[in-house]
């Protein structure tokens, strides 16, 4: 009878402790894809995919694969859900070596090692506590993974936009509203300024008018008083003409009998 397999996280022996995807005969050395399991080893599915998307090592390719085939293989066979998945285990074991030869000097020739390796991504459920730790987390970051797979950085891009366009938002709202507001504003300052000219010209407009009537009004006065001043003074003189007369005529009869 087997023992557990330990290296999947099964402490009974067969017990099945997840769901697995492996990639036999990759043409990479064991310890190469060992260095990069170690970084998604404990993470979720969600994490594990950014980390390996963004490792500068030819392996991670191959190893991003694995994962997305168990993410598949728990979501299509074991009914799980994929934002609930993590990687419970991981490992590369050898895989058998191609054995080739290189000329040297002097007639000699040296081994080159081809290796290969198989790679084991093992995918299980989170805890209900990680993951309301994690719903939480997504919940204050505004948005959530993709189903079926690992998110990819498209999919992650497009989350940071609506999430910037939602906190822009608001921004934009009172911008709008304060623009609208100081065009109203302008406008009915423009308003004001033409009903406030207008009546300017309106008062001038009335000021004028008077002004031109009462001096119509002044030159009718003064023209009346020269009239009565000039009739007064031609009267007077008549007058005085007729009191002079009877003593001219008086005189030149007195002078007459004289002669």
């Amino acid at each position: 009878m087997t023992g557990p397999k330990l290296n999947e996280k099964s402490f009974v022996a067969g017990e099945r402790s997840g769901t697995k995807a492996t990639a036999k005969y990759v043409r990479a050395s064991a310890s190469k894809a060992r260095v990069v399991l170690d970084l998604i080893r404990g993470l979720d599915v969600v994490s594990a995919d950014q980390v390996l998307q963004f490792t500068d090592r030819h392996i991670a390719r191959d190893v991003r694969k694995v994962l997305a085939s168990a993410v598949a293989n728990a979501v299509n066979n074991d009914d799980q859900d994929a934002e609930e998945l993590f990687v419970v285990a991981c490992f590369a074991d050898e895989g058998p070596t191609l054995k080739r030869f290189r000329p040297r000097a002097r007639g000699r020739a040296s081994r080159i090692n081809k290796r290969s390796c198989h790679i084991t991504v093992i995918v299980a459920r989170m805890s209900d506590d990680r993951i309301a730790v994690i719903q939480a987390r997504q919940e204050r970051a505004g948005g959530s993974a993709g189903r079926g797979r690992p998110q990819t950085s498209a999919a992650s891009r497009r989350a940071r936009v609506e999430r910037s366009r939602k906190k822009d938002a608001p921004a934009s709202e009172a911008a709008a509203i304060d623009e609208a507001t100081a065009e109203a504003a302008d406008e009915q300052d423009v308003v004001d300024t033409t009903a406030e000219l207008a009546a300017d010209v309106e008062t001038e407009v009335a000021e004028t008018e008077a002004q031109e009537t009462a001096v119509e009004t002044d030159d009718v006065e003064t023209s009346e008083e020269v009239e009565e001043v000039t009739e007064a003074s031609e009267g007077s003189a008549s007058d005085e003409l007729d009191e002079a007369d009877p003593t001219d005529g008086a005189e030149t009869s007195g002078e007459a009998e004289k002669n």
